[in-house]
């Protein structure tokens, strides 16, 4: 009786198919790690939080000052314009041109730097009356001067009437230590707020700690004067003096919002 053998045959597997199984073993190993990862890091975030809202609030107080420092101002800002009207556009802007070339003339003369003046505004529009049905044209400028020495106020209002200027359309007083004005009104601000603090938590036997945050509320503007009777005298003639000009006070105010810590 024929014996029968039992052949096993091993196929070779060819490149293409070896880097088909890493490629599966890897991507499926990779995404196993990241699943872990995932997994660590959102454990490591609860940890984290749960530990930030267990920590104990600091016991803190937030409250507002201001800061006021009242300044005698030594400078003056002057807004003067002129206008002229007529018939003709050509003609009245050559008005205004010449306006222009004797004020400016006379600022320098009077010893006032080109950086003190400027034009703020210059127009020139065609106006129309329905009644006596006839058109004009208008030409308007503003200058913005600004007085060094209050002293020349009276003399310099004077010159630029006589160079054509018609109209005056403000003055603004303020000082050449601005800057520190508003550093020392900020020191008060921060003492006032400390004070407030302290007079709030003194009847808990408490104490102001260290400043948590500090913000400045304070308001952009213009100082106004307050006028007080603090006059500037302007000498007429050698026998007599005339009083044109109230300068008065300006007022600097800061104010702050801070938290402070108790202790």
């Amino acid at each position: 009786m024929a014996q029968l053998l039992e052949t096993t045959y091993h196929y070779p597997l060819n490149k293409q198919t070896m880097k088909s199984k890493i490629y599966k073993h890897t991507k499926n190993n990779f995404a196993l790690v990241s699943k872990k990862a995932v997994v660590l890091v959102a454990l490591f975030l609860a940890i984290t939080v749960q530990a930030q809202e267990q920590k104990p609030q600091v016991p803190q107080i937030s409250v507002t000052g201001e800061g006021k420092v009242k300044v005698t101002p030594d400078q003056a800002v002057v807004t003067v314009g002129f206008q002229n009207s007529g018939k003709d556009a050509k003609e009245v802007k050559t008005l205004n041109d010449e306006v222009v070339d004797r004020v400016i003339k006379f600022l320098k003369k009077s010893g006032i730097p080109a950086t003190d003046y400027k034009t703020n505004t210059v127009s020139l529009y065609k106006s129309y009356d329905y009644e006596k049905k006839k058109s004009n044209f208008q030409a308007n400028q503003t200058l913005t001067i600004t007085l060094k020495d209050l002293s020349k106020y009276n003399d310099i209002m004077m010159g630029l009437n006589d160079a054509g200027v018609n109209t005056i359309q403000g003055v603004e007083f303020k000082s050449s230590k601005m800057e520190d004005y508003e550093k020392e009104a900020r020191k008060n601000a921060m003492l006032n707020a400390k004070q407030k603090a302290a007079d709030y938590v003194s009847v808990l036997g408490q104490k102001v700690g260290k400043a948590l945050l500090i913000t400045d509320t304070s308001q952009v503007y213009i100082p106004q004067p307050m006028y007080k009777g603090n006059r500037m005298t302007m000498a007429a003639d050698a026998s007599e003096s005339t009083e044109t000009l109230a300068v008065g006070e300006i007022e600097v105010n800061t104010n702050v919002s801070v938290t402070f810590a108790l202790e």
